[in-house]
């Protein structure tokens, strides 16, 4: 296979195999809304096969940082219609990725009198809010039919995004936000349907996937995981409990026909990814993460040897946005300045230069 060849990812026609990972950029206001900024953002990296937006809340109590968007409000999804045409107008692929942030959050964040969890444990450490940093605080465990109204939730974004006109929806099940809290034995210390053994934390990540599926289509649906990434106090430190909890999870949505998995892991080739990309049965995407960075050279061989059918990539298209024309023709790339991932503003957001500008 070829990186740089066209690919099928269930309805999704993509010109190449490379993908932009979704990355949070925070330069949507307190609103939430995308704007005239974020619309040139998107717009310029459409050359990719396939963008995966920064992560969405489909609720106010699930928003995660200031200046992340929504798909809560009609402004939010007006905004995200313009990102839509502006994508497609040059010829692109955008889905969106929907994320409840879950006890990755603060009330002084969310405007809401508490977050969430699927159980009452905190993240170690402090979070950035408007207020300043603050300890994280410790979370309201969702009852079995709270836990029931947020599936509700995320169908509802799903709905708001495809009639928004994006192409689909990736579910975020990764990163130590709600749906990873559940799959986690260190965060999920549940004793209803949704905790214990490793396939009942797995069940409600399997259930908002079907349930976002039989909403938009099947073939319109990602989900992202990230087994073992420990981040964010989702460390998963039991290697059996984890291929174990996400072996249930694979097994239960790979029937519904989804356009793809994504999985997050340092090691693509090792065990434990290959055995989850047996188990899907459909097109794999695979992302290395954010210690190390994935550079064409890697992107290249994953596709060739058949390791996934696409691969996410991440800072080097933040700096980069003609990065397949520029990996085609083995071009020098752009560096990433790192102080301006987050923020607002357009310098180090839509002001990279492409070839064409150099």
């Amino acid at each position: 296979m070829d990186l740089f060849s066209p690919v099928q990812l269930g309805d999704l026609e993509l010109a190449n195999r490379v993908v932009m990972a979704p990355l949070t950029r925070t330069r949507s206001g307190d609103s939430g809304v995308p704007g005239d900024l974020v619309v040139e953002h998107y717009a310029q990296r459409a050359g990719l096969g396939l963008i995966v937006t920064e992560g969405t809340y489909p609720s106010h109590e699930s928003r995660s940082y200031p200046g992340q968007p929504g798909i809560v409000t009609d402004e939010q999804a007006s905004g995200w219609a313009r990102v839509a045409e502006a994508v497609h107008a040059r010829g692109g692929r955008i889905v969106m990725q929907v994320m409840n942030g879950g006890r990755v959050s603060h009330p002084a964040i969310t405007g809401t009198d508490r977050i969430v969890a699927p159980s009452a444990i905190a993240v170690p450490g402090e979070v950035r809010t408007p207020q300043g940093k603050l300890p994280y605080p410790v979370p309201h465990a969702l009852t079995t039919e709270e836990a029931v109204a947020v599936k509700a939730e995320f169908v509802a974004a799903a709905r708001r995004a495809v009639d928004a006109g994006l192409d689909g929806v990736e579910v975020h099940g990764a990163n130590g936000y709600l749906l990873h809290e559940f799959l986690g034995a260190d965060s999920n210390t549940r004793t209803d349907v949704y905790g214990g053994s490793p396939e009942s934390r797995a069940r409600f990540v399997a259930e908002v996937v079907t349930e976002v599926a039989a909403e938009i289509g099947a073939g319109r649906v990602g989900l992202r995981i990230s087994p073992q990434h420990g981040v964010q106090g989702v460390v998963e430190p039991d290697a059996d409990d984890v291929a174990a909890t996400y072996a249930s999870l694979v097994d239960a949505i790979a029937p519904l026909g989804l356009a793809y998995l994504s999985v997050l892991h340092k090691e693509p080739a090792g065990e434990l990814v290959q055995d989850l990309r047996r188990r899907f049965g459909g097109k794999f995407m695979i992302n290395t993460g954010f210690a190390e960075p994935t550079e064409r050279d890697e992107a290249i061989s994953y596709v060739a040897d058949e390791l996934a059918d696409v691969v996410a990539v991440g800072r080097a298209v933040i700096a980069n946005p003609d990065l397949v024309e520029r990996w085609v023709g083995g071009h020098p790339e752009n560096a990433p300045d790192p102080s301006t991932f987050y923020g607002d503003g357009a310098k180090g957001y839509t002001d990279y230069p492409t070839l064409a500008q150099v």
